[in-house]
């Protein structure tokens, strides 16, 4: 096979797995398919996940083995030496409850109690006067039996061996049954014939000596340490049982578990998909456990917030789409005018289109206001200024109004004061104020600016006698895109997003202020500032 051959083989194969939109490439299809690579393997990394039921069936399931593989550790590996150390002590509790009877009560009849409640054969034997030891007391139970074939020579062993080993000897030796011949070839019998239990016996012998009213003892105690095969078998048939149990109960608990905590996910998911496509009628459902439930209230707090914040941008447009509007309309006219009848390039209209030109302004610079405060990157430059003369050169812009349409703008103050802050932005939280006041002051058409002065703070408070303010509503005329009087009509001055501009430039210089108002009796903004002297040091 030539070269030729092997890259065309290869082309082949290379277009078989490609998608059949780029089977024969062209320059546009092969730039699309590279386009759609990442979303590709986007998708394909989510088919890899697993669903949160499957993950708690693995846990359970994992969990499961895990318990078996516990168990059956301790079953096997384990519970030969546990038994031991369980014998052990139970024969040191049974040797120290006869040595404290000894010389005291019934001691033989206490051993046979002991011997028949625990399965042991017990001897307590005392010394002679040839210092040899023989049986006192005994209590033997079992048909075999080896401390009840002890010799004297033997007895004195142990308890050389006890006292040598602070008081107490244990030997571990292995049942003399387990060497019988009597059935030693099993073949010569028909059919399968059960291991004899006694042939891995292994038999716990516990000696003690102590010394009693100048007397020596030896207290020799004897059990069984192998469990017997029945025993072994029984436990590892309950763990056979105990396995298919686990195995089901995981199978039941993880269908169960997965499916309480599973599905209520599913449904607040299903429903954040609805909130994303932008319905904000929808309602998140989560129930079973506390943290869905709080996770489902969360969500449909802020599912209302986002329809209330929804609805305020849909006002916005609207209310910025007539501010812009009607002043483009006047320009245009006026200046179409001026364009096409001669004598009507007079002051009085070039000053119309001044004034709309004006309006236009700032409401494009309340909107860089708006943006600012969103992005967050508004920033204050403080200087020492009179806030006085702040609101009386303020008052002078308000003189059309005066003229045209009646309206009275008063300054109570008894001093000039000075602070340090920003005086742009402090002159645009009065001028928003009282373009507020300016819309909602009623027939009174009565402005009031009062300036108080105590202890080391200045207080600037914005009156008005317009129809009030319902208090349901207080707590919302702070908000971006609230408008309290949704049918009221554009301002003369001003643009209606002032007081969110107010409250962010007021936290900014951390001012306190504030609003109350009653209704019928007209509404009051405030703030305060720290005051200062001309030198910027403070009062």
């Amino acid at each position: 096979m030539d070269v030729k051959d092997t890259v065309s083989k290869l082309t082949q194969g290379i277009r078989r797995r490609l998608p059949k939109s780029i089977k024969k490439p062209t320059g546009e299809s092969v730039k699309s398919f590279i386009k759609s690579l990442p979303a590709r393997l986007r998708e394909r990394k989510e088919r890899r996940r697993h669903s949160l039921m499957t993950w708690l069936s693995l846990c359970f399931l994992v969990f499961s083995l895990i318990t078996l593989v516990v168990l059956l550790t301790f079953q096997t590996l384990f519970f030969d030496s546990s038994y031991k150390a369980i014998k052990i002590r139970n024969l040191t509790q049974c040797a120290s409850s006869i040595k404290s009877n000894v010389g005291y009560g019934d001691v033989q009849r206490l051993m046979l109690v002991i011997s028949s409640q625990n399965d042991v054969d017990a001897i307590l034997c005392d010394h002679d006067d040839f210092a040899n030891f023989h049986r006192a007391y005994a209590s033997i139970i079992n048909d075999v039996s080896m401390i009840d074939d002890l010799s004297t020579a033997e007895l004195n062993d142990y308890f050389v061996k006890a006292r040598n080993n602070d008081g107490s000897f244990i030997d571990v030796i292995k049942n003399p049954a387990a060497d019988s011949s009597a059935i030693a070839d099993r073949g010569e019998f028909r059919g399968d014939i059960p291991a004899f239990e006694r042939d891995n016996e292994e038999r716990l012998i516990y000696a003690e000596s102590f010394s009693l009213e100048g007397k020596e003892y030896l207290l020799l105690l004897e059990s069984v340490v192998t469990p017997s095969m029945s025993t072994t078998q029984t436990l590892l048939f309950q763990l056979r049982i105990i396995m298919f149990i686990l195995i089901a109960f995981s199978v039941l608990m993880t269908v169960s578990f997965s499916k309480m905590i599973s599905k209520p996910l599913e449904n607040i998911n299903n429903s954040a998909k609805e909130l994303a496509q932008g319905n904000y009628d929808v309602v998140f459902s989560g129930s079973g456990y506390r943290e869905v439930e709080q996770l489902s209230d969360t969500l449909n707090y802020a599912t209302s917030e986002l329809r209330q914040v929804d609805q305020m941008r849909k006002d916005l447009i609207a209310n910025v789409s007539h501010d812009l509007r009607t002043p483009l309309t006047l320009i245009t006219g006026y200046g179409e005018v001026m364009r096409d009848i001669p004598g009507e390039n007079t002051p009085e209209n070039i000053q119309i289109i001044i004034d709309e030109a004006t309006r236009l302004t700032s409401l494009v610079n309340d909107l860089i206001d708006i943006s600012k405060i969103e992005a967050g990157t508004m920033k204050l430059e403080a200087t020492v200024f009179c806030i006085t003369d702040t609101i009386r050169e303020m008052f002078g812009r308000y003189n059309k109004l005066k003229e045209q349409d009646g309206y009275s703008f008063t300054l109570e103050h008894d001093q000039d004061v000075y602070v340090y802050a920003d005086q742009l932005k402090i002159s645009q939280v009065i001028y928003n104020l009282v373009n507020n006041a300016v819309n909602y002051c009623g027939d009174s058409r009565a402005i009031t600016v009062r300036q108080t002065c105590y202890d080391n703070r200045v207080r600037i408070e914005v009156i008005d006698n317009g129809p009030g303010i319902p208090p349901e509503k207080l707590k919302n005329i702070w908000d971006r895109y609230y408008k309290v009087d949704k049918s009221h009509k554009s301002a003369k001055i001003g643009t209606g997003l002032g007081l969110s501009i107010v409250k962010t430039v007021l936290k900014l210089h951390k001012a306190q202020f504030g609003v109350f108002s009653k209704v019928g009796q007209g509404t009051v903004f405030w703030f305060e500032l720290p005051r200062t002297n001309k030198d910027g040091e403070p009062m």
